[in-house]
C-alpha cells in the first residue's frame, strides 16, 4: 500500500454529490451560527450537500449522529461523512471536562466503529474570545476546517476502499 498525504488546500479536489451530516449544538447561538457559516462554505466549495440537525448541547451530538446514520442507512441514503459542531466554554465547575472529554471520546468511538469520516468541530475553549477567534470565518474558521477534515478522510476512504 502506498502512503498518501493530504493535498495542499488549493489542490483539494471537490467531492461532487457527497452527502455530509452536520450535527450542531447551539448552546451559544452566535458562535454556532458562525461555525455553521464556515461549514456551509466548505461544503459548497467541495460541491457536496449537507443536512443539519440541531441540538442544545454537545453531549447529545454522538447519540444523535448514531441515530441519524442508522436512519439514513435504512432509507437507502447513507451519509458519506459527518461533522460535529458546537462550543464548550470552561466554567467554574468540572462540567466542562466531562462535556469536552466525553463528547470527543464518543465521536472518536463512533467514527472508528462505523468507519465513517467524522470531524470533531466542537470548540473547547477557556473563554468567549477564544471561541470567536476559532469560529470566525475570517480567522481560524473551525467550522469550515471541520468539513475539510472530514472530506480529507472521505477522499482517502474512496481511494483505498472504493478503488
Amino acid at each position: 500500500m502506498v502512503a498518501h498525504s493530504a493535498a495542499p488546500r488549493a489542490a483539494r479536489p471537490p467531492v461532487p454529490g457527497a452527502r455530509i451530516l452536520v450535527v450542531e449544538a447551539r448552546f451559544y447561538d452566535d458562535i454556532a451560527d458562525e461555525l455553521l457559516r464556515g461549514a456551509r462554505g466548505a461544503v459548497e466549495a467541495a460541491q457536496a450537500t449537507m443536512d443539519v440537525l440541531t441540538l442544545d448541547g454537545a453531549l447529545e451530538i454522538p447519540a444523535t449522529i448514531a441515530i441519524a446514520l442508522d436512519a439514513a442507512e435504512k432509507a437507502g441514503r447513507p451519509y458519506d461523512a459527518v461533522v460535529a459542531l458546537g462550543c464548550v466554554i470552561r466554567g467554574e465547575t468540572g462540567h466542562y471536562d466531562i462535556v469536552a472529554g466525553e463528547s470527543a471520546r464518543a465521536l472518536m468511538d463512533l467514527s472508528v466503529a462505523r468507519r465513517i469520516p467524522l470531524a470533531n468541530g466542537i470548540l473547547t475553549v477557556e473563554n468567549e474570545q477564544q471561541a470567536w477567534t476559532r469560529a470566525n470565518v475570517r480567522e481560524l474558521n473551525k467550522g469550515g476546517g471541520a468539513v475539510e477534515a472530514a472530506l480529507a478522510v472521505l477522499r482517502i476512504k474512496r481511494q483505498l476502499v472504493e478503488g
